[in-house]
């Protein structure tokens, strides 16, 4: 969207509603109330209502000069110029609340040339919470009510928009900037931001409240396997462990609930891959943030306006098979892309890596049973099962714990295949002891004393993986 129709959208004023109360009291003959006695007002009752008029008055002020700036300014700023936009708003604010007479302070002054700089080159009243490292996950549930999540942790914040207007025009601005659309006849919409972090947008008539925005941020700095240890996600001998399995070519699949971290694991996991590999990431999305130099990042695009031109998750797994990759990571697999994905791990594209949503270490089995039937590929039972277990290694469970601590909970190993099923054990795991004094979950990570059936595969492949890291720990 141009900047002249962002600032434009701004300048449309919403319709004003009247209740039926309203109306209905107004053509009803005798039911008027009689006049209450006037009663004086308590100062705390002036207060407060000297504030809503104070905060009517800079809201008001805020879309006069928003309308000047559109005025005299909207083709010739240049939006990559932070502090030259920022003066020309200064300047125009200025003339217009020396000239309408208009008594602020100076700290309001000063939000409000914030706020207009945010409506110029950010997304409005999100831009603070976009800057603000803490936190991680902002979900606008109606234009008046915004969450944060902050270190697990969700409160409500006092950051709302003025109108569903304005909120609006903050989700035009984000959709547009990757080429995709959302409106009434498509409703639903995933996007990212330039940063990588997730979108989701749900409108109206589906968002019964108004429209419906939610952003999972990334952090700018890329985590670290020392970052995993610091947090207490994982072991010095879990991350040993994945180490070697990335580097000699395991195929690893990352499990796990909504918000437990699956994407940010996958990040560090895929680090461990040596920087010589040439690596295929296929997203819907794009997400993953690799280290290497030598990656081809793919991305899914929706139907066009006339419902064409749809490209999948599933045609881009196939198409990866020919632009020779040494590996090949799915962001998540969630349809019949996962058939696709399991033939390339059993087509000599060892090594590679997905996602998927799943409970347990077991569930994420059932899961790709389910979604490799969603290819429509009608195969037996028996032969899915023997797809899965022969193409992926390791599972990697990852968990949001009570207190909202991402950790991996289960280093799980496929065995093989026997009595009709997938065998696998579990290499290390997290118990969880109890709750601290803060609602936080209190536990640790121990190896479970089985031994991995890859150890000669790692020294086949140079990987030295001392047996001791297999000793459960001693609490």
């Amino acid at each position: 969207m141009a900047l002249k129709d962002r600032l434009e959208a701004r300048r449309r004023p919403e319709p004003a509603e009247v209740s039926s109360a309203e109306v209905g009291l107004s053509v009803i003959e005798g039911m008027r109330p009689e006049p209450k006695p006037v009663q004086q007002q308590k100062p705390a009752e002036e207060d407060a209502q000297r504030t809503n008029r104070a905060a009517s008055s800079v809201t008001t002020a805020k879309a006069a000069i928003h309308a000047l700036l559109v005025e005299r300014h909207a083709d010739d700023i240049d939006i990559t110029d932070r502090a030259g936009v920022r003066a020309r708003i200064t300047s125009v604010a200025d003339e217009h609340v020396k000239s309408a007479g208009i008594a602020i302070n100076r700290l309001d002054y000063g939000h409000l040339i914030d706020a207009l700089l945010d409506e110029v080159l950010g997304l409005g009243p999100l831009q603070p919470l976009l800057e603000d490292p803490a936190v991680s996950e902002i979900m606008v549930n109606h234009p008046h009510q915004i969450y944060v999540e902050r270190k697990g942790r969700v409160s409500l914040s006092p950051v709302v928009f003025e109108t569903a207007a304005q909120l609006r025009q903050v989700i035009d601005r984000i959709v547009s900037t990757v080429g995709r659309r959302v409106d009434e006849s498509s409703p639903m919409c995933d996007a990212r931001l330039r940063d990588g972090s997730r979108v989701n947008v749900v409108l109206p008539p589906l968002a019964i409240d108004g429209p419906c925005l939610t952003i999972r941020k990334f952090s700018r700095d890329k985590l670290q396997p020392e970052d995993l240890l610091a947090m207490g996600s994982a072991t010095t001998e879990m991350i040993q462990f994945l180490d070697a399995a990335v580097r000699s070519r395991l195929s690893i699949l990352v499990s796990g609930g909504t918000s437990s971290g699956k994407t940010t694991l996958l990040n560090i996991l895929s680090g461990f891959i040596p920087p010589d590999e040439r690596i295929v990431t296929v997203e819907d999305s794009a997400e993953l943030q690799l280290r290497q130099s030598h990656v081809i990042r793919l991305e899914s695009r929706p139907p066009n306006v006339e419902g064409k031109g749809a490209i999948e998750i599933r045609d881009l797994v196939r198409n990866a098979l020919r632009m020779r990759p040494d590996r090949i990571i799915v962001g998540e697999c969630r349809g019949g892309e996962a058939l696709d994905m399991l033939q390339a791990m059993n087509t000599g594209h060892e090594g590679s890596m997905s996602t998927v949503h799943a409970n347990s270490s077991y569930d994420a089995f059932g899961r790709l049973e389910t979604m490799v039937m969603m290819a429509g590929a009608e195969l037996p039972s028996r032969a899915i099962q023997k797809q899965v277990s022969s193409a992926i290694d390791l599972v990697v469970q990852a968990e949001r714990v009570r207190g909202g601590a991402r950790k991996i909970v289960n280093i799980t190993e496929v065995t093989g295949l026997g009595d009709g099923e997938i065998q696998m054990q579990d290499l290390f795991v997290y118990r969880q002891t109890g709750i601290d004094a803060e609602g936080n979950a209190r536990g640790f990570h121990t190896a479970t004393g089985k031994r991995s059936i890859h150890l000669d595969h790692f020294a086949q492949r140079g990987e030295r993986v001392s047996e001791a890291i297999f000793e459960p720990a001693v609490v």
